[in-house]
């Protein structure tokens, strides 16, 4: 099948109405549409990229934390995770954050790729890992301002988990998903 060409939408101005310290600024947008129309009031949120890592210890095990989040009511399931600084590489910041938040190493690691949070207002890339052969190697310096705890699940256990929706923030389950589904694939 011929793949048709699709038409862009087009950012003729930006303004920034509100930033409100380095997590959140908004912008105001114009842009045209495919049609060619004009919308002269386009919201448009920037938060911080993020690295999102799920990781697998060498006997299989996955380790994830039960949390709370302050948009999220009760707890929920969450892999390793945080904000990228600067110009910190995506890759650079996943590292960094298996080994601040659960004091972790890894060999061997699979990117499971780029995504952006909103298809019209963008926010944020979140860029999904998986760790195998994660290892402690030091104790957490975590700053996570959420109550955590470890959680140390086998693949029944979180496939379960995925199933019955605690991880209840999508970036969270789709690193879960895919990270299954990338072990699941090596097994074909």
């Amino acid at each position: 099948m011929a793949q048709k060409y699709l038409r862009v939408w087009k950012t003729l101005s930006r303004k920034t109405i509100l930033e409100h310290g380095k997590f959140l600024t908004v912008e105001d947008h114009v842009v045209e549409l495919p049609n060619g129309t004009t919308i002269s009031d386009w919201a448009w949120i920037i938060i911080p990229n993020a690295a999102i890592v799920l990781p697998v210890t060498p006997e299989g095990k996955f380790l994830c934390f039960r949390q709370t989040k302050y948009a999220v009511q009760g707890t929920s399931l969450a892999p390793v995770g945080g904000m990228i600084e600067g110009n910190e590489d995506p890759f650079e910041a996943a590292k960094r954050e298996l080994r601040e938040e659960m004091g972790c190493e890894a060999s061997n690691w699979v990117n499971l790729g780029s995504y952006v949070l909103d298809p019209n207002r963008r926010c944020a890339t979140m860029h999904l890992f998986l760790a195998l052969d994660a290892k402690q190697v030091t104790e957490p310096e975590s700053d996570d301002l959420e109550d955590q705890e470890l959680l140390v699940l086998s693949k029944d256990e979180i496939k379960k988990s995925l199933r019955e929706g605690e991880f209840k923030i999508v970036a969270w389950a789709a690193v879960v998903a895919l990270s299954l589904d990338y072990l699941d694939a090596l097994k074909d």
